[in-house]
């Protein structure tokens, strides 16, 4: 069952005053919070508030800065046993004409420079909902982690095979094994 966001978070261009900032604030209900943390494969999705604005820069750009707050729990990678996480993370996306965005990537030079993360092409309306989702997705930690999980080293091998470790199997460990056996056959210890 997809729960859908109300059109209330969608807001056309076209309509938006350029001379006052817009000012949003967007709480999903619980049907919601548990559609997003389905979508986002989240064991659970506690609290989630995205509060900011929106404001024109120039005739043809806009810039959105906001706050995005949530409670999340993920499993540990390790032990798949529930991680909380609490974000409260700022948010800025600026909205340009999709031309702009282009030139700007003709006119790069040989010399790479970070691109700016934070543009966006500006389309005929701003979903609100769309950005918050993305900026939840964005912000969520790759790699949850419980504070006591730990790998430990497993070893595997046939009934009388000696296993391989991890140091077998890294790439300079035979090199130090031969420089061993020629120090030895040579008589230096």
């Amino acid at each position: 069952m997809s729960v859908s966001p109300s059109t209330d978070h969608v807001l056309k261009v076209a309509d938006l005053n350029e001379r006052r900032p817009i000012l949003f604030e967007i709480q999903p209900d619980v049907a919601q919070l548990r559609q997003i943390a389905d979508d986002l494969s989240l064991i659970s999705l506690k609290k989630l508030r995205f509060k900011g604005t929106l404001v024109a820069h120039g005739k043809r750009e806009w810039l959105l800065t906001a706050t995005l707050g949530a409670t999340v729990q993920q499993p540990c990678v390790i032990t798949l046993e529930p991680v909380t996480t609490r974000l409260d993370t700022p948010i800025t996306r600026r909205f340009i004409p999709e031309a702009q965005i282009r030139s700007s990537k003709e006119d790069e030079t040989e010399i790479e420079m970070e691109s700016d993360e934070t543009l966006e092409p500006l389309g005929h309306n701003f979903d609100l909902w769309s950005i918050m989702t993305e900026a939840l997705a964005l912000a969520l930690p790759d790699y949850p982690r419980a504070d006591d999980a730990a790998l430990n080293q497993t070893v595997f091998s046939e009934k009388g095979i000696a296993p391989m470790t991890d140091d077998d199997v890294k790439p300079f460990a035979g090199l130090a094994a031969l420089k061993e056996k020629m120090q030895k056959e040579d008589g230096k210890p």
